[in-house]
């Protein structure tokens, strides 16, 4: 019986066959990227600060009672708000397209200063810090 189940089973089994295409032929596949492992690094690091920022922004909404407005606003931090959007927004938190506005421009100048208080602790001088936030931004562009 064991025997008849094993046969069943390989029966209904796709082999796959990793001697059909040649290591160049696979190689050929593969997407080709100019970045070089530096640049993966700069940009991985700069994308991990800026989460940083993200989740201390997060965690301080959070503290104020204000879970649900980030978690409906915190998309307009990288794209632009519509009218629309503003709307939408609004509607979902009870407040007019206007005050999300404001909402959205305060949540973005809050965001800046944690992205500005996350850079100066990797700086040795306050003058480094233009800087280095110029290179932020060149790294993850």
């Amino acid at each position: 019986m064991a025997s008849r189940a094993d046969r069943e089973t390989r029966r209904r089994q796709t082999f796959i066959s990793l001697d059909d295409a040649t290591a160049e032929s696979r190689y050929g596949l593969e997407p080709a990227c100019d970045v070089t492992p530096e640049k993966i690094y700069e940009r991985r690091w700069a994308l991990t600060l800026l989460d940083q920022a993200f989740g201390r922004l997060q965690a301080e909404m959070a503290a104020s009672g204000k879970a649900r407005h980030f978690d409906e606003l915190s998309g307009f931090l990288t794209s632009q708000a519509t009218q629309g959007d503003c709307a939408t927004a609004g509607a979902l938190l009870e407040m007019t397209p206007g005050a999300v506005a404001v909402a959205v421009h305060r949540l973005r100048q809050r965001y800046h200063d944690l992205v500005r208080e996350e850079i100066a602790h990797t700086v040795a001088s306050p003058a480094e810090l233009e800087e280095e936030i110029r290179w932020l931004f060149a790294a993850v562009a």
